[in-house]
């Protein structure tokens, strides 16, 4: 039911720099041009050609899967269609949509229930019918599972439809056109016969035309007040950008009759960040941007109100205003924004809001008793909020429980990593509350998982939940790898008994109960299965009986990929932190042959070595292709890859970065050492590799390092001056700590790099940090002090790749840069 939420001036000096740098810069660069797309080996683009596993929605009656078929590289000519960068947001403007980055090409409804004597196998499933080319998305099943809605772009804009579950026709919902620019652009109403929808405006006028000549300078002005933002991409720049973003971002609220059409206008048209209807429906909360906008933080941040409106008055009307906040430029470094923030509808109840607000300023740096308070208020909504309870450490989420006034309450301590979810009764808050949970958020072995939810005819979303029984799901880390399971827990005596638990040489997560079972029955669920041979598919099992059927049967793709060799291979760093990775080996491999191999890594936090050393991974699952690049396709090419191998940090969340390069070093060696002691790899022929936070690893390890023979970088950040405020998890900023981030900028050591380094960079990244430029740079300071280094700037791509043009030509590099530096270097033995 919801919808989620510097003056310009060039000194003289630097003008006098920049011609001399640009000769430089002329002189060392050795060649650049543009160049056509490559296209990698055979067996690695048929991999990339291969269609993915579908995705799948269980039904709110868990009687059948709404599979979802994606195309998560489509031609570059769709990642090409023009778009505005606006306030964080990325708009096409031709559709008044939220740019399309990767293609639904279809819905199939696939029942789980057992299939009649007549069928054989599974019942049979059911195509939703839309016009063949269509371009879909937005799923959702209706709170009574009887319809599905989706939307379909068309010429004009995104249109509304909706489909018959049990038939599979469907229709186009009158002519509303709707938006997802700020988010979902609708969402289900309880009869199952309504949506409240983000329409575009009925007749409105065209875009504002931006003129190409400025009424003036932009400027900005800091009056002393601290404002530590992080180094955002595709803000706003100029009053031009402020029009345009207005122009497509304004909606109009309206319930829309999925059956006939008929549209029902909402209150005035405005930028509604968010608009949430009541569990009785007669109220809307709704988030309104106002102005001014801001150039220094994204649209979530800009100035705001929360308003409660009466749905059920004709014309709906405003009913109170909860909160206007300012712009959030100035929250403290890893902290949260004043004022009201986290307002929901508590469950249960008719009309009672709840909503958060910080007792520290918002700065995580202070020393308090409670960092943050709970605050409600109730239909008619007259008269003042009050406080329920305070909050020892930042508050992290609720979880409705299907008792009334029972929630789960979940805080966070940053000063320990540390999450506890306690069992609270809303309705006497001054009771002390139960801890269910209270472990560190990287204790992977002893995390208990997920609470199950279930989404009411009403549209409340509440556990699953049989008397004091609830049900939780989770990936079961452990030594020997990953195994999901499937656990029940009473809330109040804390007792857990586990139903299921996938077997030792598979991986099988759970996705729900099968059918609309009482806690008599909750005997079957459906479950997605795979191992390391056995492609993904979807399952129902008997628990009881451990009997199994199969629901759908998906073919192997890419059985070049699945007929590789692999296992979980578990090492030590030289101080004891355990380290471990899946190291994968040519189908033909031959014990006692040394292969080149690449490491593929992006080093993680945390506090201690016991939780640093925790399997994350199993040997088990099935190797599917990736979204996008992959370094394991190596292993088709004659390479050890050791994907996944851990680099983490380990020490305070104060000063862990003091020693990042010393620790990611010795990760690498002892991976090296361990794969050369089982006689595996040619320790002399060794490349590494990681994307964005991996890259930026990458880059150091050749600078400090001599383990390496090259390197392949995607998407790195690499001169930490230019994230001043913080990288990762370091929550010093740069005037605070000015060694480290000299120590840890690759660019600052671009002269020590003397292993060819790759790098890869979407010409469109917007992931805050990594800018092009970050690239850019890096590659000019390695040519220009004699280093090797090749530098492919990806047109029209973001921190990820998703063309196929665009991922095809990044493994064709990657191989063509493995085998010169790498698999040709000079072996051990010569």
């Amino acid at each position: 039911m919801t919808r989620s939420w510097t003056n310009r001036l060039v000194s003289k000096q630097l003008l006098l720099i920049i011609p001399a740098f640009c000769f430089f810069v002329g002189v060392h660069t050795l060649s650049q041009a543009q160049s056509a797309y490559k296209m990698p080996p055979k067996a690695i683009a048929d991999i990339i050609d291969a269609p993915v596993v579908p995705q799948a929605i269980l039904s709110p009656r868990r009687d059948a899967m709404l599979l979802i078929e994606t195309k998560p590289n489509p031609s570059l000519s769709v990642i090409a269609e023009p778009v505005l960068k606006l306030a964080g947001v990325r708009i096409n403007p031709e559709l008044n949509s939220s740019q399309r980055i990767a293609e639904v090409s279809g819905f199939t409804i696939q029942p789980v229930g057992e299939p009649s004597a007549k069928q054989a196998g599974a019942k049979t499933a059911i195509r939703i019918q839309v016009p063949a080319g269509s371009k879909l998305g937005s799923p959702s099943w209706s709170y009574n599972g009887s319809s599905i809605a989706f939307t379909r772009d068309a010429k004009d804009g995104v249109e509304l439809w909706v489909a018959d579950a049990a038939t599979g026709a469907a229709k186009q919902v009158g002519t509303v056109r709707v938006s997802d620019i700020l988010g979902a652009p609708y969402s289900w109403m309880a009869d199952g016969k309504h949506v409240l929808a983000f329409t575009i405006p009925p007749g409105r006028a065209k875009a504002p035309e931006v003129p190409r000549v400025p009424a003036g300078p932009v400027i900005e002005e800091s009056l002393g007040k601290m404002a530590q933002v992080m180094t955002f991409q595709d803000l706003l720049k100029n009053s031009g950008d402020e029009s345009l973003f207005e122009y497509y971002a304004t909606t109009q609220l309206a319930m829309v009759n999925v059956q006939t059409g008929a549209v029902t206008a909402l209150g005035a048209p405005g930028i509604y960040a968010e608009a949430d209807l009541s569990p009785n429906e007669e109220f809307l909360l709704v988030s309104r941007l106002q102005k001014p906008f801001s150039y220094r933080v994204r649209y979530d941040d800009f100035a705001k109100t929360h308003e409660v409106w009466d749905v059920k008055s004709s014309p709906a009307k405003l009913v109170k205003t909860i909160a206007s906040l300012p712009i959030a430029d100035q929250t403290p470094r890893m902290g949260v924004p004043m004022g009201v923030r986290g307002l929901t509808w508590q469950a249960l109840h008719p009309a009672k809001l709840l909503w958060v607000e910080a007792l520290d300023g918002g700065d995580p740096m202070k020393k308090v008793d409670f960092r943050d308070k709970i605050m409600t208020l109730s239909a008619p909504f007259i008269g003042e909020a009050q406080e329920v309870v305070k909050v020892k450490h930042r508050f992290a989420g609720y979880g409705w429980t299907a008792t009334k006034d029972q929630i789960l309450l979940t805080e966070y301590d940053r000063d320990r990593r540390w999450r506890t979810t306690y069992l609270m009764d809303m309705a006497k808050p001054q009771a002390a509350p139960k801890v269910l949970f209270d472990l560190s958020v990287n204790d992977s072995y002893n995390d208990p998982g997920q609470p199950m939810y279930e989404r009411r005819t009403s549209g409340e979303r509440v556990l699953l939940q049989d008397g004091d029984w609830i049900y939780l799901t989770g990936v079961g880390a452990s030594e020997k790898g990953e195994r999901p399971f499937l656990d029940k827990m009473n809330l109040q005596t804390k007792e857990k008994k586990r139903l299921y638990q996938c077997g030792e040489t598979s991986f099988e997560t759970v996705l729900g109960f099968n059918g609309a079972q009482n806690a008599t029955s909750r005997n079957a669920i459906i479950t997605r299965y795979e191992s390391k041979t056995e492609y993904p598919n979807f399952v129902a099992v008997d628990i009881s009986s451990n009997k199994r059927r199969q629901i759908t049967s998906f073919q192997d793709p890419a059985p070049q990929l699945t007929a590789l060799k692999k296992e979980l291979v578990k090492y030590k760093r030289a101080d004891g932190v355990p380290l471990s990775g899946t190291l994968y080996l040519p189908a033909d491999y031959k014990a006692g042959t040394r292969l080149p191999l690449m490491i593929v890594a992006y080093p993680l936090e945390y506090n201690d070595a016991a939780t640093a050393g925790q399997v994350r991974t199993s040997p088990n699952r099935f190797t599917v292709r990736s979204r996008s690049y992959s370094q394991v396709y190596l292993a088709l090419q004659g390479y050890a890859v050791l994907d996944g191998a851990t680099m983490p940090i380990v020490g305070s969340p104060e000063t862990m970065n003091d020693t990042f390069i010393e620790q990611i070093t010795a990760a690498s060696k002892a991976a090296i050492d361990y794969l050369d002691s089982l006689g595996v790899i040619d320790r002399k022929r060794v490349g590494v590799s990681g994307h964005s936070y991996g890259a930026f690893m990458t880059a150091n390890l050749l600078a400090h390092t001599d383990l390496f023979a090259a390197g392949v970088a995607g998407s790195g950040a690499y001169n930490r001056t230019l994230t001043p405020f913080g990288f990762q998890g370091e929550r010093r900023n740069f005037w605070e700590a000015k060694d480290v981030y000299m120590k840890l900028s690759p660019f600052t050591f671009a002269n020590k790099i003397k292993k060819p380094l790759l790098m890869t960079h979407g010409e469109a990244d917007n992931n805050p940090g990594t800018f092009p430029i970050q690239s850019q740079r890096l590659y000019q300071a390695i040519s220009g002090t004699g280093g090797a280094a090749k530098l492919v700037m990806l047109p029209y791509e973001s921190h990820g790749y998703s063309a196929r043009e665009s991922v095809m030509h990044v493994m064709a590099e990657m191989v063509e840069w493995m085998d010169k530096y790498v698999k040709n270097a000079p072996k051990t033995s010569d």
